[in-house]
């Protein structure tokens, strides 16, 4: 199996393999690195030298790798979530089964043709390790699994963009850019391009600009809206509760994102006084571990008796809105308004 960094270093080089297996969750990396696939691979005609396969017709698979390809050298066959590599459960799909010793087994047996005639690249959200097809693929083609990126990653994939459009950014800022934006990657992208455009050539993006620019995480909001609270600063908390009404966020999110940020926070705090991992507590990502510091700094501000009532004042507000009985927005800043008094 290659790491993403590698297989990216040996496309960039103009090396094509003949067979591939990506698949993930970080499906911007994993389309990116599709493209180029197909950018090395070069003229593509659908029908003719250029075939998809998906779950309706992977039955067909067989047969496209050794109908030719009419005037070209080779075919290209994107095969996209075919429902080959999945992880079967107590109920075993027969014909799938069938189909994929078939396929498994032509693979092994035809691998020579595959090499002189055809570049197949399966596209997956998950794959079982412990299938033969799998197993196959591993030996005689390039597996690639895309896995969320970790956040010393995605800095350095940032930073990169950045100096190649000759624009500064220091560490810091960054981390906070992450922080505030999350970690999908085509979600940073965006905003780091809005970022470098503003900054332009020879300038240096700065944390004001981030403030200023980007689009927020509502997760990202919330922590902001927890250290107003934290720091009894109702005034601050109240504006960034209408900050994000005015911006068109749904009331009932906003209501579920800051009940599981204080059911976070609690946890942290029970975490800390029975010495738990906080990273299994929360059940954070690798992308998430860069969290577990601001989570920890919050729930210093607050006793476990305080978000025990802060956790049922908003179940409680959940309930009576549902039968009537409150508006979600006075609701909810009352009970802002209750703990800073």
């Amino acid at each position: 199996m290659l790491t993403i960094e590698n297989l990216e270093k040996e496309l960039k080089s103009g090396k094509l393999q003949n067979l591939y297996l990506l698949y993930g969750e970080e499906l911007f990396l994993l389309e990116t690195i599709l493209k180029k696939i197909k950018g090395l691979f070069g003229e593509a005609v659908k029908g003719i030298n250029y075939i998809q396969i998906d779950e309706t017709n992977c039955d067909n698979l067989i047969a496209d790798i050794e109908t030719p390809s009419f005037g070209y050298e080779k075919k290209l066959i994107i095969a996209r979530n075919t429902g080959l590599f999945k992880k079967e459960g107590k109920r075993k799909n027969v014909e799938l089964v069938h189909l994929r010793e078939k396929i498994n087994h032509y693979l092994e047996e035809n691998i020579d043709i595959i090499n002189s005639s055809v570049v197949l690249v399966f596209v997956e959200e998950e794959a079982d390790t412990k299938q033969v097809l799998y197993t196959t693929l591993d030996k005689l083609g390039v597996i690639c699994k895309f896995d969320y990126q970790k956040p010393i990653q995605i800095e350095k994939r940032l930073r990169a963009i950045c100096h190649g459009y000759k624009v500064d950014i220091d560490d810091v800022t960054l981390r906070y850019l992450i922080e505030c934006c999350g970690t999908n990657m085509q979600d940073l992208i965006n905003e780091i391009r809005k970022l470098i455009e503003y900054a332009g050539e020879g300038g240096k993006i700065e944390k004001e600009d981030i403030d200023q620019l980007s689009t927020k995480k509502l997760e990202s909001v919330i922590f902001d809206l927890t250290d107003s609270l934290g720091k009894k600063d109702i005034a601050k908390a109240l504006e960034v509760l209408r900050n994000l009404i005015y911006t068109k966020e749904p009331l009932q999110k906003i209501l579920i994102t800051l009940y599981n940020h204080f059911k976070k926070l609690y946890f942290v705090k029970l975490s800390l006084r029975y010495h738990k991992d906080i990273i299994s507590s929360l059940n954070l990502k690798p992308n998430q571990t860069f969290l577990v510091n601001k989570y920890k700094t919050q729930a210093n501000y607050f006793r476990e008796g305080e978000l025990r009532n802060i956790l049922q004042s908003l179940m409680n507000l959940d309930c009576n809105y549902k039968i009537g009985l409150m508006d979600l927005q006075v609701g909810l800043e009352t009970i802002l308004c209750e703990y800073c008094s």
